[in-house]
């Protein structure tokens, strides 16, 4: 399985990200001018070579209107103007022009010249970061501007990203616990904690450590891109490696202020499951019917049911439930709970799945998520069921008309 690791030890930012994955292309040169035809207003990248604790790298430089901003797209709003990108040390003032992100997709979906698969990856990413600026400072979505500058140079990082992440085609992403800093951040409102409000809100439900370097390492654009694009975050698997990559920040620090992306080949993915069951004589349907509901909330994979011949002659029910170890506990609580068994048996199996994520799409009925599965050489995508189920109900329409009407 072709696979793409992410070393976040020294956090993540956008143009480190797409310094390390321009290095994982055979053509760099012609890709950089790929990025520069992509048609983003008053923007230019230009690869730089760089060196980071004798570790030699690459750096991308993003001009708008001919102005290397140092900052990232975090609090720029509202004349906010907050340095990012791992370099503190003095604020910016490149005019009062501000974006809203209704202006954000007309740039993108009007003036890129990119596939649409990458527009809409495009779009995702910069709505986790809209989104958590929304919560940030208590306003709709709608309402939130943000600086030209910063903006522009965040839609490039992130433009950039998406469409080397579409060229490397990886099966499967999957990046280390996120470095984020520790110590504050100085702003325009005042010192802020690290990792910054947004960037925290971003990252949640992501394994995340500050340690001993005092700073910003993880910026809102790096946040949401591992966000959107990672899968699994964890220790880097056995893979066979083809090509590593180091996209290397500005500041300097007592280590390495780099990405490191590592491209390879793994084994294809396995993991391991709790298989607990159950035969029940003396339930009715419905009360079945509410144990299976139960355990699906207490957050088992499966749970499925079959007639059963029992001791005496009895039709009987067979309930057996799959889970993760960790919820095992409580799995077997809420089968004594709601079924009348007094006794479970207990197995532990190994599973082949495929890598599985979550895509939006645009239809004619606006953006649906459609899951995406991959490996052991073959790919499966299938809309949403509750996306498509809420579209008929919404139109009239059957399940099957509606999958027609967008293509299915």
């Amino acid at each position: 399985m072709k696979t793409l690791y992410i070393d976040c030890g020294m956090g993540a930012a956008g143009d480190m990200l797409t310094a390390a994955l321009l290095e994982l292309v055979p053509d760099r040169e012609k890709m950089v001018e790929k990025l520069n035809s992509l048609g983003i207003p008053d923007v230019k990248y230009e690869l730089e070579k760089a060196e980071k604790c004798g570790i030699t790298g690459s750096h991308m430089k993003v001009t708008v209107h001919g102005i290397e901003e140092t900052g990232d797209m975090h609090d720029h709003h509202h004349e906010h103007e907050h340095e990012h990108d791992h370099d503190h040390d003095h604020e910016h003032h490149h005019g009062h022009v501000h974006h809203s992100l209704a202006d954000i997709e007309h740039v993108v979906k009007d003036h890129m010249d990119i596939p649409g698969k990458v527009k809409d990856d495009v779009l995702s990413v910069f709505g986790l970061i809209a989104e958590a600026e929304s919560k940030v400072h208590g306003k709709p979505v709608s309402d939130i501007h943000f600086h030209e500058v910063g903006t522009m140079d965040a839609v490039a990082d992130i433009a950039a990203v998406c469409l080397l992440i579409n060229e490397i085609a990886p099966d499967r992403i999957i990046a280390s616990p996120v470095h984020v800093g520790s110590g504050t951040v100085k702003c325009a409102h005042g010192i802020l904690p690290v990792p910054a409000p947004a960037t925290a809100l971003i990252l949640k439900d992501i394994p995340i450590y500050g340690g001993e370097i005092k700073g910003e390492l993880c910026t809102p654009t790096g946040a949401a891109l591992l966000k959107h694009f990672v899968t699994e975050f964890g220790n880097m698997p056995i893979m066979k490696t083809e090509a590593i990559g180091y996209g290397m920040g500005k500041k300097d620090f007592e280590r390495a202020n780099c990405v490191r992306v590592l491209l390879g080949e793994s084994e294809d993915k396995t993991d391991k499951v709790i298989e607990l069951s159950c035969n029940v004589d003396d339930m009715t349907a419905e009360s079945v019917s509410y144990a299976v509901n139960k355990l699906f909330e207490g957050g088992a994979l499966d749970v499925y049911i079959a007639p059963i011949g029992m001791k005496k002659g009895r039709v009987g029910t067979l309930i057996r439930v799959l889970c993760k170890e960790e919820i095992e506990e409580e799995i077997v609580s809420l089968m004594f709970k709601y079924t009348s068994t007094i006794g479970i048996r207990r197995g532990v199996l190994d599973r082949y799945i495929l890598d599985r994520k979550i895509e939006t799409t645009d239809t004619p009925f606006g953006q649906i998520r459609k899951k995406v599965s991959s490996g052991y050489g073959t790919k499966k995508e299938k809309y949403e069921y509750d996306d498509i189920s809420r579209i008929a109900d919404e139109t009239g329409k059957s399940i099957s008309e509606v999958l027609k009407d967008i293509g299915d």
